[in-house]
């Protein structure tokens, strides 16, 4: 009889014990750093209902949204004739209510509204979950992801995208990865499309200028045509989205070029004060204003903020803006908020890539007791109790095995630190100690040997 043999869904990954050792790395340092600068954690659903979806993402992130099928019989009470191969997206609405969750920002602002009585403003969260997306599985892109976001809503000042700039400053020095900060303000994006004459394909515009860097500019002038914007439209926007020169010079260009567009001045002004702001703050990464990101997301209204990796070829590891209106949309008028994200998958491919997780990382357990059994086993049993106590992740080999079966466990799992205790440590009241990766090992006493470890 043959068996099928067992699969995941592409675009979803199993992680072993190394890599959810190396991503928990991630996400602690990630969270180390929010809680610094006081953010709080929340959690909502994996789920949340598509009235909250839908509508939040663009045309583009409405498709890519995993639907959740009604429970039971979903199609006894749909008429026959509504099921037609050209019905799919009616139908598709009758039969389900519920969709996988696309990012944490729309939900966290259906949390905000949802709990308004209960939340003081300005109000700072952080968010460690998973989110899905019905993407193309590709290199650093997946269908089921964690994002780590971080969002100050309640407050319009722009101290609070200052700061966002300056956790992703910390965060990864900390990782230890080389990073470019971009800046761009949606304001200026609007004023652009205004003043060659197409205020109303503002998302048309910043869709195409977004993929700049992917398709280089002449798709992306294709893709303009393809949208309704006039050739004469386009080539005023040439010498525009391929600015060059310091941060100071791109602005004062763009300043002198958007001089009819108070929206557009508008930008240029937030942005100089977040520059002015990150200053003072002595951010060290580069700081680039960049106005080809555009990102594509519908909520964004002010500043926009990408991070790239330095020394690898790969997508944004971590991106965010401002969005003043998102709660309006759930019935809370008035409210601005402004956050960021940390791709998680990303940042760990970046790491891989470039050999920067600890060794640390390689195992959580930092100690394994050898197993002899009868007397000895007692004493490795007290033994473990008391490192743990210490806060020494310990293992007991749990069987009287062949030593060389032992130490081969160890050194598989990547345990830095081996305890022998046989007949004649144990009557001589000592143990050995020996470190794995350099082969060196030492008798010492079992009441010290914690804090030996403990002291490196």
């Amino acid at each position: 009889m043959s068996s099928n043999k067992p699969s995941i869904p592409k675009g979803t990954r199993d992680f072993s014990p190394v890599e959810m050792n190396r991503r928990n790395y991630i996400f602690s340092t990630i969270k180390q750093v929010f809680e610094q600068f006081g953010y709080q954690p929340i959690e909502t659903p994996a789920m949340e209902t598509l009235n909250t979806l839908l509508g939040k993402y663009g045309e583009e992130g409405d498709k890519l949204l995993f639907r959740v099928l009604n429970s039971g019989d979903f199609l006894s009470a749909i008429p026959s004739e509504e099921l037609r191969p050209d019905n799919a997206t009616r139908v598709s609405g009758l039969i389900s209510d519920k969709g996988l969750r696309y990012d944490l920002t729309v939900p966290f602002a259906r949390f905000v509204v949802q709990h308004r009585n209960e939340i003081t403003f300005p109000f700072r969260r952080y968010q460690i979950q998973p989110v899905w997306r019905a993407d193309r599985p590709q290199k650093g892109r997946y269908r089921e992801f964690f994002q780590c976001d971080a969002d100050v809503i309640g407050s319009d000042s722009l101290l609070n995208e200052a700061e966002l700039l300056q956790i992703a400053d910390k965060v990864f020095p900390a990782l230890g990865i080389r990073v470019i900060l971009k800046v761009n303000n949606r304001k200026i994006l609007a004023g652009m499309a205004e003043i060659i004459g197409h205020a109303d394909k503002i998302t048309d515009i910043t869709v195409a200028i977004d993929k700049l860097d992917k398709i280089g500019p002449d798709k992306v002038n294709e893709e303009l045509l393809l949208h309704g914007i006039d050739a004469p439209s386009i080539e005023r926007l040439q010498p525009i989205i391929q600015l060059e020169g310091s941060n100071a010079e791109k602005l004062k260009q763009m300043k002198t070029w958007l001089a009819e567009s108070e929206e557009g001045l508008k930008g240029i002004e937030e942005i100089q004060q977040v520059f002015q702001l990150t200053e003072t703050m002595g951010i060290a990464s580069p700081l680039e204003f960049d106005l080809t990101l555009a990102r594509g997301l519908n909520y964004y209204t002010g500043a926009i903020i990408e991070v790239k990796a330095a020394d690898v070829v790969m997508g944004s590891i971590c991106g965010g803006g401002r969005y003043d209106n998102l709660t309006g949309i759930f019935g809370l008028q008035g409210v601005s908020g402004v956050g960021i994200s940390f791709g998680a998958d990303r940042i760990y491919d970046v790491m891989l890539e470039l050999n920067l997780f600890p060794a640390s990382t390689a195992s959580s357990t930092r100690v394994l007791l050898i197993n002899f059994g009868g007397e000895e086993e007692k004493s490795s049993i007290l033994m473990a109790g008391r490192l743990r106590a210490m806060g020494l992740n310990t293992e007991l080999y749990p069987d009287n095995a062949k030593i060389k079966k032992q130490f081969s466990y160890a050194d598989s799992k990547k345990i830095p630190w081996v305890i022998i205790i046989g007949e004649n440590e144990r009557l001589n009241n000592t143990c050995i100690l020996k470190n794995m990766e350099t082969g060196e090992q030492l008798t010492a006493d079992p009441e010290t040997v914690g804090t030996r470890l403990l002291n490196g």
